[in-house]
């Protein structure tokens, strides 16, 4: 793709790589079979091809975001899988948030849009500001039809997707031995002993919806006899507001986190920095590039970056033993955050297979479930469109459960469906000796033969 940006233009490191992003575009075409708002509305506008070259007038010409530009880059679901099908290596992923970043300056919205995205900025990254709101959620549950029909789509989106209860939190974030990082460390001490440590981010929006899954994990990996501790001062990981634009917010919580996982690097060494949360990974590993000019923290973020796993991905590399076997049907669900931004597919599927699962492939795995971090509530009707497509193609299967590796897909989906839908973590946490997870609780998996134990290959 040629492009037209000026030396003064290119000056700026932020355009200069929007430049490079935009010249490996190649106009294949490639990127539009497997785009979701393409395949649903058929509109090369709302394809990836169609952003990149609305992306491109606004840059090269220094143009405040137009309506016409706002309301074709706010349907994109960023579940990026364009980038896996891309032959030329485009990385939409930051063309995309730079774009975003630039119409939430140049791009005066509707009040009520404004006020929504303000709300979710303040509320979602907050654990307790989430749970208050949560619990509010359940006493006006009821009210999300007439929302509906009065206009207030993304309200009643909210409510429909809260939770008829909201969890106890777990004890420590995790409910499992764990460590409270730092201050259970002594400065500079050494693991002489060679036993394995590693942090598990708590998260902001898995922590009030979903603490029995970083719960499990926790179980599992201590079982492993590593030592998992939960870092003082770590939070949000700042993808939530960096999609809705908002680069100064997202950058403070990513310093928040770069600052406690130094400390606690420094304090008593990680070997690795967890994640139950597709989402939030994919944010993670990408706090190197985010902070790459940044002179007091490219080399603090480029270092806790690679150290950032999925839990699948660290999992895999264990020697995982069964207890019992567990010959459920489980649809896996790959998360666009997980397949698409981290490009791990076959880790999760080979876990559980090699745990006694019988894992099944949803149709049409590579298209997004609608939820997307805040699409869900800001794009409700393309969100539910997706979701109805996704659960038809989940109960071809009939399957006993869904496993899903992000909580915005695990709600998502669970909106839809009566099958229960869990974190493939909570499956392995059972499979290996853990409780019944939660999701499971009304469900009879009485076909359950104990095993002598079969080492994971």
């Amino acid at each position: 793709m040629q492009t037209n940006f000026s030396l003064a233009q290119l000056a700026d490191p932020q355009t200069a790589e929007a430049n490079k992003i935009l010249r490996a575009c190649v106009h294949c075409g490639f990127c539009i079979a497997t785009c979701p708002t393409y395949v649903l509305l058929g509109d090369e506008l709302d394809s990836p091809r169609g952003r990149i070259y609305l992306i491109k007038e606004m840059l090269e010409h220094d143009r405040p975001a137009s309506e016409e530009v706002v309301t074709h880059i706010d349907r994109c679901l960023s579940c990026l899988a364009c980038m896996t099908t891309c032959p030329s290596g485009v990385h939409y992923m930051h063309l995309v948030d730079h774009a975003r970043s630039h119409i939430e300056r140049t791009f005066t919205r509707p009040l009520p849009d404004r006020m929504l995205r303000a709300l979710l900025a303040r509320v979602l990254p907050d654990p307790r500001l989430f749970r208050l709101a949560m619990l509010a959620a359940l006493l006006v549950k009821p009210l999300a039809p007439l929302l509906d029909r009065v206009g207030f789509t993304s309200l009643a989106a909210m409510l429909r997707l809260a939770p008829t209860r909201v969890p106890a939190r777990a004890r420590n974030q995790t409910g499992s031995p764990i460590a409270e990082g730092s201050r259970a460390q002594e400065a500079g001490r050494e693991r002489h002993d060679g036993r394995r440590r590693v942090a598990l981010l708590s998260g902001c929006v898995a922590d009030v919806l979903s603490p029995h899954i970083n719960a499990a994990a926790g179980r599992v990996l201590t079982r492993q006899g590593i030592e998992v501790v939960s870092v003082e001062g770590e939070g949000c990981c700042g993808a939530l507001v960096h999609h809705l634009g908002r680069e100064d917010q997202a950058r403070a919580q990513a310093r928040a986190n770069i600052d406690a996982w130094t400390r606690e690097i420094e304090a008593g060494g990680l070997d690795a920095i967890l994640t139950t949360a597709s989402g939030c990974g994919t944010m993670l590993k990408d706090y190197g590039f985010l902070f790459r000019g940044d002179p007091d923290y490219a080399l603090k973020a480029a270092k806790v970056s690679g150290l950032v796993q999925d839990i699948s991905e660290y999992l895999a590399i264990l020697p995982l033993r069964p207890t019992t076997a567990r010959s459920l049907a489980v649809a896996y669900h790959g998360a666009c955050s997980l397949q698409h931004g981290q490009k791990i597919t076959r880790e999760p599927k080979k876990l559980l297979s090699s745990l006694g699962f019988r894992v099944e492939e949803i149709p049409e795995g590579h298209l997004c479930c609608g939820s997307a971090g805040t699409y869900n509530l800001l794009q409700p009707a393309l969100a539910g469109r997706l979701l109805t497509r996704k659960i038809a193609n989940i109960e071809r299967l009939k399957p006993d459960v869904v496993a899903a590796g992000n909580v915005g897909c695990i709600t998502q989906i669970a909106a839809g469906t009566t099958i229960p839908v869990l974190h493939p973590v909570e499956l392995v946490d059972w499979a290996t000796g853990g409780p019944m997870p939660i999701g499971l609780a009304d469900r009879d998996f009485s076909v359950i033969t104990p095993l002598a134990g079969a080492a994971m290959t």
